[in-house]
């Protein structure tokens, strides 16, 4: 069984980030589809680890980069034995972006 590798998906999920991201700027009115297209992409991306088994929760997050403070947090209920979850996070000038993968093992 090959297990989600936090370290691995990091790597996935940082190289989709700087990739897609390099060269934008932060705008409210395409934040949306933006958010859709990364989750997307790193969906994708993921597909070639071959986790079979696992579902992906992939969450992103977009903002302004205004030098104010912003915390997350999540709650999770599963398995310690076979889920997970990584994430990268974003900077430029004008933007952030915080991207979260959770790996679900499906018995």
């Amino acid at each position: 069984m090959k297990l989600f590798r936090a370290a691995h998906v990091k790597e996935v999920v940082h190289s989709v980030l700087n990739e897609e991201l390099a060269d934008k700027s932060y705008d409210a009115d395409e934040t949306t589809s933006l958010c859709k297209h990364l989750s997307n992409e790193i969906k994708g991306k993921l597909k070639d680890l071959q986790l079979e088994r696992y579902k992906f929760i992939v969450q992103v997050v977009i903002g302004e980069q205004r030098g104010e403070g912003v915390k997350m947090g999540c709650k999770c209920f599963w398995d310690s034995d076979t889920d997970n979850c990584a994430q990268d996070i974003f900077m430029n000038d004008t933007m952030f972006c915080v991207a979260a993968v959770f790996g679900v093992y499906f018995y």
